[in-house]
């Protein structure tokens, strides 16, 4: 077999070159799906262009994929927030970065995709020996926690963090950060997963399903309640979660999951839902003494400035050996809607990645 020169063979592949894109075709369940082929993306300046080893797969994907994500595209777009990979291309205007790094990268949508162009400033290099696998863990998850815990959460050694679906990919991650911190944990998730989130060192499981998580957290606490709840539910969780917080205590929210418990987009649980929310006036809190917080990090695409110090934080952590992400399971492109279908089917603990 001849063997063709480098530079010849990337033209001639930029030349014919067709990326494969995951796209929701229209609004519904996981088999809406589609992989199809598209021309390779066109670099534009203060862009890189990352030829993709794995793409995380989040909750706000399958929410998109129901239509009822309203910061999403208008349907048929492709979804996905997070990458790693390697910079195939870079632009003007794309500092400190060469062609051959391995980077992660978050993507506002377009990540479901085995080649993506990205502003330089959503774009990390990462540790030599970190695995991609790893790496796309990272960034979601990981900075979603960093933001909630350390940047609004001011959590603290001794404190007592509540984790709602602590075996998700956000909850792990938050188990991570606390332990690093020195907080004692609360978590909630299926039974079957206590044992590994026990042996992760989750100090208290709580099963859910059987039991009142309220009840249980009042009981462990002596009835002094919680300093920080992460919220991933919404809808009446809100309201018991206020009331496990003690004095100073912080609600933090950063999901709706209770309110779309089908998988394809039906408006009565919604409306439901959302007719629960809670109202809290600013009297009510001072008089309280508690502090209600929102989290959402796709509103921080236009402040990658505030974001990068925090994954180098996180970073470090990993270097230093304080955590590992925990991928669950990992699915090729072809198998996308089988990921979604696992992903909110709960099965879950940890990430779930798709590889091109």
């Amino acid at each position: 077999m001849p063997i063709i020169p480098i530079r010849l063979w990337q033209g001639l592949r930029l030349y014919f070159a067709a990326m494969k894109q995951i796209w929701i075709t229209k609004p519904g369940r996981p088999e809406v799906l589609r992989l199809q082929d598209a021309p390779d993306p066109i670099l534009h300046t203060g862009e890189v262009r990352i030829r993709v080893e794995a793409a995380g797969v989040n909750f706000a994907d399958i929410v998109g994929r129901m239509g009822v994500y309203q910061d999403a595209p208008d349907i048929p777009y492709v979804p996905g927030y997070e990458v790693a990979g390697v910079v195939e291309a870079i632009s003007q205007g794309a500092p400190d970065l060469q062609e051959g790094d391995k980077v992660l990268a978050l993507t506002r949508f377009g990540g479901y995709s085995d080649v993506v162009c990205v502003p330089y400033k959503q774009v990390f290099k990462r540790l030599e020996w970190m695995s991609a696998t790893d790496a796309a863990a990272l960034p979601v998850n990981y900075l979603t926690a960093y933001m909630m815990l350390v940047v609004m959460g001011s959590v603290r050694p001794g404190d007592k963090v509540l984790i709602h679906s602590v075996a998700g990919g956000v909850g792990l991650a938050a188990l991570d950060i606390c332990k690093i911190l020195g907080a004692e944990t609360f978590g909630t998730a299926s039974p079957q997963k206590h044992a590994f989130l026990l042996e992760r060192g989750l100090n208290h499981a709580i099963d859910y399903r059987n039991y009142d998580y309220e009840r249980v957290v009042q009981d462990l606490t002596a009835g002094k309640g919680v300093h920080v709840v992460l919220d991933p539910l919404g809808g009446v969780h809100w309201q018991k979660n206020y009331r496990l917080l003690r004095p100073s205590g912080r609600l933090i929210h950063f999901g709706l999951s209770s309110l779309t418990p089908q998988k394809y987009r039906s408006w009565w649980p919604i409306v439901r839902g959302l007719a629960k929310l809670p109202f809290y006036t600013p009297t009510r809190l001072m008089n309280d003494n508690k502090g209600i917080l929102g989290v959402n990090l796709g509103h921080l695409w236009e402040h990658a400035e505030m974001q990068r110090p925090w994954l180098r934080q996180i970073v470090s952590w990993y270097d230093e050996a304080l955590f590992r992400p925990h991928v669950d399971r990992t699915f090729k492109f072809t198998a996308a809607a089988e990921a979604h279908h696992y992903l909110q089917d709960r099965k879950n603990v940890g990430k779930v990645l798709l590889l091109p």
